[in-house]
């Protein structure tokens, strides 16, 4: 399978290269410095990287085309820097649509959307806001982000975890579609690298927000 990944120098966006290259997929990279994409490649052919501002959709173009699905792990890590994922998924969604290419999966976060019954009401009612107001901006710029996918027209997939962590791939993570996983409010980002490449040819998951948790 032909797989673009934006955001490929990130944590996720680092798992899914490295994952996707390990079960043998040809993945182009998007970065904006190839020299922080650290990854294991025994088959240099399978990998191209390309540098490129990714709120260009004409600069994206060319990474895009042809490709099976593009998925982007793209976002801002502070409220400083938020923004990015909003207009870098612009561009991505005007290229994907100039370039005939329909699958995407982006990453956003549980806390975008609301949390359903089953969790403790210390946790709706005193985590979560408390969580939403430290990230005001950037939980802002994920909504915004949603809604530009969500009005593409592209086959769609709109994945949501909840705190990362940087342990290993288990396998063994929780999925919802429509909604958050309940009662389990982390996930490693191995683990949801291997959810969303399970997700690029799984209809159940088109056109769903999904719950990713341990």
């Amino acid at each position: 399978m032909r797989l673009t990944v934006f955001g490929a120098t990130g944590g996720t966006g680092r798992q899914l290269v490295q994952q996707a290259l390990d079960a043998g997929h040809q993945v182009t990279a998007v970065v904006r410095d190839p020299a922080r994409l650290t990854v294991r490649n025994e088959e240099p052919a399978r990998l191209d990287v390309v540098t490129a501002d990714v709120t260009d959709p004409a600069a994206l173009a060319p990474a895009v085309a042809g490709r099976d699905a593009v998925l982007s792990a793209l976002g801002a890590p502070s409220n400083k820097a938020a923004g990015i994922a909003s207009r870098g998924t612009r561009a991505m969604l005007a290229a994907m649509a100039d370039g005939g290419v329909r699958r995407y999966i982006g990453v956003s976060a549980a806390p975008v959307v609301a949390w359903g019954e089953g969790e403790s009401l210390l946790f709706r009612r005193v985590a979560v806001p408390l969580v939403r107001r430290a990230l005001r901006a950037v939980y802002a710029d994920l909504a915004v982000m949603e809604e530009a996918v969500q009005a593409s027209g592209l086959d769609w997939t709109l994945v949501r975890p909840p705190k990362l962590t940087d342990g290993a791939a288990t396998g063994r993570y929780q999925r919802v579609v429509g909604g958050n996983v309940r009662r389990s409010h982390s996930v490693s980002r191995a683990d949801l690298a291997t959810a969303i490449l399970a997700m690029v040819d799984d209809p159940e998951t088109v056109r769903q927000g999904v719950g990713i948790a341990s």
